[in-house]
């Protein structure tokens, strides 16, 4: 879906769907009062009669009217005209928008919130959100059904401003929210296939296709006998059990100065896990397959930024192995010496994730960086602390996790901060190696992040376990393009 900003007239603007806002108490805004006087006083009277309502959320779509151009009006509520709107709700009434004009056979859509206050947010703010939550209510995937979906009609959008000097700095907004869109919809494509397609090696694959004929952006991939020669033996230990074989992608944006150093993004990339020879219960574990959630927004997120054409320089590693039971597979008790030279005790080949980024981010030193954010599935306790909702984040600067924290906020992507206090770090005590990858019970998430900044004490540093957040359970399975859109604001903040 392609968006641009316009000047428009609500009477005479020729769309198939015109998107306008309503309220709660029947206070119609400047464009819902012209369609309203035209078509004879009819929003009015259905208001009145208690037909429309106005609540967050509510959606009504209205044929043909008298005096409008618009084939179709869809009226959106935004609650009580005097009250705060948060970008909550704002973002609630633009889905519920979407949705309404996706159940019509509209081709094209002009949306008319300019006179919508959002607290705390300006215009481009809410141009980004609707181009950005339009676009991806706009996915589907079928690629792998012998009938593929019909393509939605819906291609064009039109983004109402009030006056022409706002059309260029909203333009650049909508550019924004439409390329976030599109990285999301990489994110949930990869983490939508199945293992037996989306293989470590199919992740490099698409690595350097999104490489491919960029001038700014490089990809690599180092094989098992190159991760062997930099003797990554914690993230080799996962990949032992599997006839595939594991990769360390790596990327590299050139979008700011050459000499400025980089963000480095981590992504954990298991594109099956098992648990190994800890073997998970066989109910569920189909939604293994999205244990490669970390990789693929790091991919969206490149994919995203690269689009923009960020002035920042950004790299990218993705540590890709499958975690499989076989003869060969590392089992419970073992030890394995990972590339910064710590030893490490396997008291459960489950905890898999963490022992191919510790590896990953002590490869991240190498590019001296400004800072470095993993991004990884990598606990169940981050579920049971957190839930869907919000995603885990750890981290050894407290400015960082605010930058990472507000950046959430912005994007409608929110993440909450964890505590990573020294009084955890004892429950990953071994008697036979440097560390456990498992610690004692209580605060799974918190101690396998303890684990991980075993690793970082090099640069700042943090961590953002998407377990809950990656993915939806149940009749609506399917990837959720998450945290791409966090990641991206704060990409953006740090170039500017």
């Amino acid at each position: 879906m392609e968006f641009q900003a316009k000047t428009t007239a609500p009477l005479t603007q020729r769309t198939a769907c015109l998107v306008l806002p309503i309220y709660e108490d029947g206070k119609l805004p400047g464009a819902t009062s012209e369609v309203n006087k035209a078509s004879g006083g009819l929003i009015a009277k259905l208001a009145k009669q208690g037909d429309i309502k106005g609540g967050v959320g509510t959606a009504y779509t209205l044929f043909s009217l008298n005096g409008c151009s618009a084939e179709r009006v869809v009226l959106i509520g935004f609650g009580k005209h005097k009250a705060p709107l948060t970008p909550e709700k704002f973002d609630k009434a633009i889905l519920k928008a979407a949705a309404a004009v996706k159940a019509t056979a509209a081709k094209d859509v002009c949306v008319d919130v300019s006179e919508v206050a959002v607290e705390g947010r300006d215009e481009d703010w809410k141009a980004r959100q609707c181009a950005k939550l339009m676009t991806n209510s706009l996915y589907q995937f079928s690629q792998l059904k012998s009938k593929k979906a019909p393509l939605l009609p819906l291609k064009k959008g039109v983004y109402s401003v009030s006056a022409k000097s706002q059309v260029t700095a909203i333009n650049k907004a909508l550019k924004t929210g439409q390329a976030t869109a599109r990285g999301m919809a990489l994110t949930k494509d990869l983490g939508n296939l199945p293992g037996n397609v989306c293989t470590p090696t199919y992740l490099t694959g698409e690595a350097k296709k999104l490489a491919k004929g960029n001038s700014k952006l490089t990809a690599k991939a180092l094989n098992e006998k190159q991760m062997r020669e930099l003797k990554m033996g914690s993230l080799l230990s996962v990949s032992a059990g599997s006839d595939e074989e594991a990769q360390l992608i790596i990327l590299e944006y050139k979008g700011g100065k050459k000499d400025a150093k980089p963000v480095v993004l981590v992504g954990k990339g298991i594109t099956f896990d098992t648990g190994g020879i800890s073997l998970k219960p066989g109910a569920g574990m189909d939604e293994m397959k999205y244990d490669m959630g970390g990789a693929a927004s790091v991919l969206g997120t490149m994919k995203a930024i690269t689009e923009m054409e960020l002035k920042l320089n950004v790299v990218a590693i993705i540590a890709a192995a499958e975690n499989m039971p076989s003869g060969a597979a590392t089992k419970p008790g073992d030890i394995v010496t990972s590339m910064s030279g710590q030893t490490i005790e396997i008291l459960n080949t489950d905890a898999e994730g963490r022992l191919v980024l510790c590896d990953a981010l002590t490869y991240a030193e190498r590019y001296k960086p400004k800072a470095v954010v993993d991004i990884a599935t990598l606990t169940g306790a981050c579920v049971v602390a957190l839930g869907k909702h919000a995603s885990g984040l750890y981290s050894n600067n407290d400015a960082l996790a605010a930058e990472l924290l507000e950046a959430g906020q912005q994007a409608g992507d929110r993440a909450w901060h964890m505590p990573l206090w020294d009084e955890y770090q004892q429950q990953l005590d071994s008697n036979f190696a440097d560390i456990a990858n498992i610690g004692s019970p209580g605060g799974g998430s918190i101690t396998a992040a303890c684990f991980l900044s075993r690793f970082t004490k090099a640069y700042d540093w943090a961590h953002l376990d998407i377990a809950g957040t990656a993915w939806d359970s149940g009749s609506a399975k399917g990837a959720t393009g998450r945290p791409v859109s966090l990641l991206v604001e704060y990409l953006q903040r740090q170039a500017s």
